[in-house]
């Protein structure tokens, strides 16, 4: 397993970076001001971007990996990289995520917990409902882990 930066061209990368986030004008906000780092394990498996969002936060904006291998440890793989690439350099490692049954336990398990809600952030910032997990994604949880 491999994990390195993106640096040029990132958008070559659209199809993954839609699986976490599926409205490409909300990718375009934070892509070229973030950090992308790609995991390849015999073939591209997942890629996660990341943002400096001041005091001392480093945030997770983007985190996909490929259907198929899901549940095999890529995810939080990326996130280890993460935190041990960026800790001394960083306090916090935060992620904003819906208040989904697939996200939320996830994060958790990678040692995150709640932080606070953005209230209406999906249904005021996309063109379309979100669903994960059958329900519709409302507001934005944030959930942070020290550094």
């Amino acid at each position: 397993m491999n994990i390195f930066q993106i640096k040029e061209c990132k958008k070559e990368y659209l199809t993954l970076l839609l699986l976490s986030d599926e409205q490409e004008d909300m990718i375009d906000r934070y892509l070229e001001r973030g950090v992308m780092f790609v995991l390849d394990d015999d073939g591209i498996k997942g890629e996660c971007v990341v943002t400096d969002e001041g005091d001392g936060i480093l945030e997770i904006k983007n985190l996909a990996v490929t259907p198929e291998h899901q549940r095999k440890g890529y995810g939080k793989a990326l996130i280890e990289y993460v935190a041990d690439r960026y800790r001394g350099s960083y306090l916090t490692l935060q992620v904003g995520t819906g208040d989904s049954p697939l996200t939320i336990p996830f994060y958790e398990k990678c040692g995150f917990a709640r932080h606070h809600i953005v209230k209406g952030f999906f249904t005021d910032n996309y063109d379309h409902p979100i669903y994960e997990g059958g329900i519709q994604l409302v507001d934005m949880v944030y959930l942070r882990r020290a550094l």
